[in-house]
């Protein structure tokens, strides 16, 4: 009789658990729901903004941004999408945002030249006057310019870091005085100081991935047979513009990425320490060129909002 009594309370128990275990799925649900649905109906959006004209066509942003504050300043993500220089899209990368969008940016999801379009520089002096529209716009859209983040996968990710790390006076940057908005008055270049780059598996040595073993297709088509190719891929390093008061710098690498080594990660956390800039290089174990899974992809989200917290870029009530 004991030992009946004993197994009818171990099932009550067990029933007790389970619902315990349905209602906390059940809630987790709801809550998922209410922020979608809240981010959503919380966020607008410009698209297809025109910020540059460059080898006969016109070069398009779209930008997204909370909307319930109507007075406070918004810190900004300006996004660059991968692949590899040649391929890729603005509009692919889109969905990608929607954390940074949670957590109180404003996103600028920006499209540049590919190499069937222009070689090499190319793509670097777009996202250079990308990075002076965003100055431009401050008002518009009420991005805190004090608070300004790139970010970028792979090819991306070396614009994220090249845009950021490059000198605002660069020749790269010349194309620029184009987008001037009125002629009469002398140019003026409105870049704002990037504070913090979020780098995910990006290219840090270019010249790296234009000869010897670690060459790539993808680069050797973003040169084409320029001359002096080397000497102009040194320059678009982001490993050549490490200096002390740069941009903080979290990097997301693969160790085993057969795309862009793991190397340039590596090699780039080296270089940011001994000049003694805030940096994190976040492994991925076993982890090849992204395709993280879902709760790699959400560990690597929280330590980045907690390194753009520590750097001062998130909203106060984030």
């Amino acid at each position: 009789m004991a030992t009946t009594t004993l197994h009818i309370r171990l099932r009550a128990v067990a029933a007790a658990c389970l619902l315990a275990v349905a209602s906390h799925a059940a809630a987790q649900d709801d809550a998922a729901l209410r922020n979608a649905v809240l981010l959503g109906h919380e966020t607008a959006a410009d698209t297809n903004i025109t910020y540059l004209r460059a080898s006969g066509q016109d070069l398009k942003l779209d930008v997204y941004w909370p909307w319930r504050d109507q007075k406070a300043r918004l810190p900004v993500v300006i996004n660059f999408h991968g692949g590899g220089w040649v391929a890729g899209s603005r509009e692919g990368r889109t969905l990608s945002m929607l954390p940074y969008l949670q957590m109180g940016f404003a996103v600028v999801n920006v499209q540049y030249r590919l190499a069937n379009v222009a070689l090499a520089p190319a793509a670097v002096e777009d996202t250079l006057c990308a990075l002076q529209w965003v100055g431009r716009n401050a008002e518009r859209y009420r991005f805190d310019l004090d608070r300004v983040v790139t970010t970028g996968d792979s090819a991306g990710g070396h614009l994220a870091l090249a845009t950021a790390m490059i000198p605002g006076d660069s020749p790269f940057a010349n194309q620029c005085a184009s987008t001037e908005p009125t002629w009469s008055g002398p140019y003026r270049n409105a870049a704002p100081k990037v504070k913090a780059v979020v780098n995910w598996y990006g290219i840090t040595d270019v010249a790296d991935m234009l000869q010897g073993p670690n060459t790539r297709s993808y680069a050797v088509a973003w040169f084409g047979s320029l001359p002096g190719r080397a000497a102009l891929a040194k320059d678009l390093s982001p490993l050549s513009h490490v200096r002390a008061g740069g941009p903080a710098v979290f990097t997301i690498h693969g160790d085993d990425d057969k795309l862009v080594p793991y190397a340039h990660g590596v090699r780039l956390k080296s270089a940011l320490d001994k000049a003694g800039v805030n940096n994190v290089l976040h492994t991925v174990k076993g982890g090849g060129h992204g395709g993280f899974n879902p709760e790699q992809q959400v560990a690597i989200f929280s330590e980045v909002q907690a390194f753009l917290r520590q750097q001062g870029l998130l909203p106060a009530s984030r």
